[in-house]
């Protein structure tokens, strides 16, 4: 549900916004090769642009962030590209151990983190333990995330509880099965945006976006600014939300 914010950063009114926004940040290697570049520096420069909408998110009130930052699919992309990735998401890590406390962030990830390197996992705890102090902005990152793979992944777990006697089959209802998924405990997205020029969700969050007003942009996510993200929240504002009903 929408709710009516205030802007955290001087007070004032602020329009009608979702609580829970996601966005799949498409185009990083597009925008590279447009300027001659190779795709990692697209990566680069989607991380910086990660860094400003989250903080643009937290001042304007909105509660919750989550990003698709690396799909379990992406693991067919060439070697060097994947490399780069997992680099940059190194850097990320150490650079928000020091930054998380200060700027009250509570960091998480989801996903499949075991297939992640041992190094990069280790990081990811230690992020854990000081985003659990913090109380501001929760920011998702899905790395190694599917959303086919979260609902099987959910189904195992259930199926197991019913096989060990710890719950009935007709016990399995919505409730219970979103709490068994990686997003157990967070409020569906309210407003997923895909940035890239493609419109599709491309399996991110399919049992949580069931009712996401879905917004799809050409622009491209290094050039998705803080302003852009205005104009997708003034559209959101103007959608009317039924659920199923008239």
């Amino acid at each position: 549900m929408a709710l009516f914010r205030r802007n955290k950063k001087n007070g004032t009114a602020a329009a009608v916004m979702p609580r829970h926004i996601a966005i799949i940040m498409d185009g990083n290697g597009r925008w590279a090769k447009k300027r001659g570049l190779p795709r990692s520096f697209g990566h680069s420069a989607g991380a910086e642009t990660f860094r400003t909408i989250s903080r643009y998110c937290d001042s304007i009130g909105v509660e919750q962030l989550t990003v698709f930052a690396f799909s379990t699919e992406n693991w067919k992309r060439p070697q060097d590209e994947v490399e780069g990735i997992m680099d940059l998401l190194r850097k990320y890590l150490r650079d928000s151990c020091a930054q998380l406390a200060e700027e009250n962030v509570r960091l998480r990830f989801l996903g499949d983190t075991d297939r992640l390197p041992r190094d990069i996992q280790e990081l990811i705890g230690k992020n854990r333990v000081i985003s659990d102090a913090c109380t501001g902005i929760i920011v998702n990152v899905c790395v190694n995330y599917g959303g086919r793979l979260d609902i099987v992944r959910a189904a195992q777990k259930l199926a197991q509880k019913v096989k060990n006697g710890e719950i009935q089959p007709e016990e399995i209802d919505e409730e219970l099965f979103s709490e068994s998924l990686w997003t157990r405990g967070l409020p569906d997205p309210e407003l997923l945006i895909r940035t890239g020029a493609e419109s599709r969700i491309s399996n991110f969050l399919l049992w949580q976006s069931a009712y996401s007003e879905l917004y799809f942009t050409d622009t491209l996510f290094p050039d998705f600014t803080p302003e852009k993200l205005d104009e997708a929240i003034s559209w959101f504002a103007g959608r009317k939300r039924r659920f199923g009903g008239v």
